[in-house]
């Protein structure tokens, strides 16, 4: 297969990437800006795109990089550490429970990028750790524990058996 064109990437990519930016920003008009600047961004560096399969983890690389280049631009946001959550004392219900998507994107907003990032790339895209880790240079081991994190924090703060869930903390970066 030969080097796609960036209609064939906006074709194949645009729901994914959205889906991730509003994920990451946590509005739909700064992910639609994301998700432009992403495809304007790969136009510009298609050459540099040397195994068309590997076209998702090339553009999402892409997309988080002109988040975090966003982000460090713009330093409003509130990180709060992770270092109060515990292990959660009781037990979900064997069936799970319902979670208000806001509730979800209002935590995941919570999370410092370094946690965000692994956890929405793995649960919202079905990202495998070897790509995450690629992704955000990192090893395979951090980023098996940053989901941990991340997961153990999610689902203490919104759990419904954990009344005082909203004065947990998220974790911080490392």
């Amino acid at each position: 297969m030969g080097t796609p064109s960036v209609r064939d990437l906006i074709d194949s990519h645009y729901e994914s990437l959205f889906r991730y930016a509003v994920r990451l920003s946590g509005s739909a008009a700064d992910a639609e800006d994301l998700t432009q600047e992403t495809f304007g961004k790969a136009l510009t560096r298609l050459p540099q795109l040397r195994d068309a399969d590997r076209a998702k983890p090339w553009l999402f690389r892409i997309l988080r990089n002109e988040y975090l280049h966003r982000k460090r631009d713009d330093r409003r946001a509130r990180v709060v550490p992770l270092d109060a959550v515990g292990e959660p004392t009781a037990t979900l219900p064997a069936d799970g429970f319902e979670i208000d998507p806001q509730e979800l994107q209002a935590a995941l907003a919570e999370l410092d990028e370094t946690f965000r990032t692994p956890l929405i790339l793995f649960y919202f895209e079905d990202f495998i750790y070897r790509d995450i880790a690629d992704q955000m240079e990192l090893p395979i081991g951090t980023v098996m524990s940053r989901l941990a994190r991340a997961k153990a924090y999610l689902r203490v703060k919104l759990s419904p058996l954990h009344p005082t869930a909203n004065s947990q903390r998220p974790p911080e970066g490392e």
